[in-house]
């Protein structure tokens, strides 16, 4: 628990500990100001942990151990099983608890629903949403791990166009060709299968790819391959810059078809569930194209057919009671900081504010740099997946230009009274005995972490 004195101090709640929760404290920290940081999960890892595919083993163990020292700092509280809106109210923290400041860093965990009708009602019978897919297939060799289940299958149908639905196709891809080489008595490694790729680790074995029978999953996306946003177009690119760019993009998807497997259907809108016995057997889909610059749909429709339909379409903010929104996304007033009508203390920072859900979605500007980070994260570099830090500190730096402005907002206010902080601190602590936290970050995940936790 920290020892930082609690007198004449700024006392800051922010609402999430992951990448974005975790750098906003450090930061805020390192201004003198004091941080409880809530935290829905028992541990701080979010979409490190439940949303990046855990063939990114090093960037993920990277970023537990950057997330960790930050929230184990003298200055940070931190708070986990304590999910605002549903352990406590937001409108409480915020106006009544006496915090100089709350900062949204809580991410997009909830996925887009699928444009199409009656989409809602056919979850869970034929249609899969990617986020809990792929928390399933992040925590599903863990003897305590009791989500929601899946069984991939060949020839699934994926809906999206970009890092995560291609996250989507190669999980589909790695594991229904894991299932027949082990009808063959083989066992494949995963993390062999994504780095080798499955024509070279076929190849090892003697099997050719059509000799598995296998069709492949299929990935529809409505716009054309180069328009699938794997490498960033610079607000000031000119003509040859972006055309260099759009190069890029689609050699980025052949070489990662190449390696992977899967097909990518483009200039394909997903019109319809094909439904039969109550259960998604298919898509209906319409033909889309450009014209002027501009994407429109035509006359043409098709149908596909798969065992199942999974949407990877993006991530947007979970509603929070006492939160206004507008669209997919809440209410800001201002979007620089992630200002809200009638709480005038009350920031935001990271995917929150921008609606996207993975620690790559805050770049703004493309480099070679990134490019080749883009590459690695996609798996298709030279070297694997060593370049693809550069992600997940091109975020933090996003954040800590975020956090930097919220701790100058702050600055110029009185810091609440010596009582008014000693209240917050109690309340606080009562919240952590009541989930059973005593205050030693180290010795709480050592007790609620998995020994088989990867």
């Amino acid at each position: 628990m920290s020892t930082q004195s609690a007198h004449s101090q700024h006392i800051v709640a922010v609402i999430g500990a992951a990448t974005a929760g975790a750098e906003v404290a450090d930061r805020l920290v390192d201004a003198g100001i004091r941080v409880v940081v809530f935290e829905m999960n028992p541990r701080p890892y979010g979409k490190i942990e439940d949303g990046l595919p855990r063939w990114h083993h090093g960037l993920r163990h990277k970023e537990y151990e950057t997330i960790s020292e930050k929230l184990a700092r003298a200055g940070v509280e931190y708070v986990p099983n304590t999910k605002i809106g549903r352990d406590l109210s937001f409108e409480s923290l915020a106006r009544e608890w006496g915090f100089s400041a709350v900062i949204l860093a809580n991410g997009a965990w909830r996925d887009r629903p699928l444009p199409v009708e009656g989409a809602e009602q056919l979850v869970g019978k034929g249609l899969i949403y990617q986020n809990p897919f792929i928390i399933w297939f992040n925590h599903c060799d863990e003897k305590s791990y009791a989500g929601e289940r899946f069984v991939p299958e060949d020839g699934a149908l994926v809906v999206g166009g970009g890092l995560a639905s291609i996250d989507v196709v190669k999980v589909h891809m790695l594991e229904t060709t894991r299932a027949k080489l082990r009808e063959r008595g083989i066992e494949q490694d995963m993390i062999e299968l994504e780095v080798k790729g499955i024509p070279k680790s076929l190849e090892k074995h003697g099997i050719r790819w059509e000799e598995l029978g296998l069709r492949g999953c299929t990935l529809f996306y409505r716009r054309r391959p180069e328009d699938m946003p794997l490498a960033e177009i610079p607000d000031d690119a000119d003509e040859k810059r972006k055309e260099k760019i759009l190069g890029a993009r689609r050699r980025l998807l052949e070489k990662a078809q190449e390696k992977y497997g899967f097909r990518v259907e483009a200039l394909a809108a997903p019109e319809k569930l094909v439904v039969e016995n109550g259960r998604v057997v298919g898509l209906l889909l319409r033909r889309t194209k450009f014209e002027a610059g501009k994407l429109v749909t035509t006359d043409e429709t098709f149908e596909r057919r798969g065992p199942y339909v999974i949407s990877s379409i993006g991530s947007i903010p979970e509603p929070i009671p006492g939160i206004g929104t507008k669209g997919e996304l809440f209410a800001f007033s201002d979007w620089e900081l992630g200002r809200l009508d009638g709480y005038p203390s009350v920031f935001s920072v990271g995917n929150v504010v921008t609606g996207k859900g993975n620690i790559v979605a805050s770049r703004k500007h493309a480099s070679e740099v990134y490019d080749a980070a883009i590459a690695s994260f996609l798996g298709v570099a030279p070297d694997g997946h060593q370049a693809e830090a550069v992600l997940a500190s091109a975020a933090e730096a996003a954040v800590g230009t975020q956090a930097a402005k919220v701790a100058a907002a702050i600055g110029r206010a009185a810091p609440p009274a010596s009582a008014t902080l000693d209240a917050i601190l109690a309340r606080v602590r009562a919240r952590q005995r009541e989930v059973g936290y005593t205050g030693d970050l180290k010795s709480w995940l050592e007790r609620v972490t998995p020994p088989d936790f990867s």
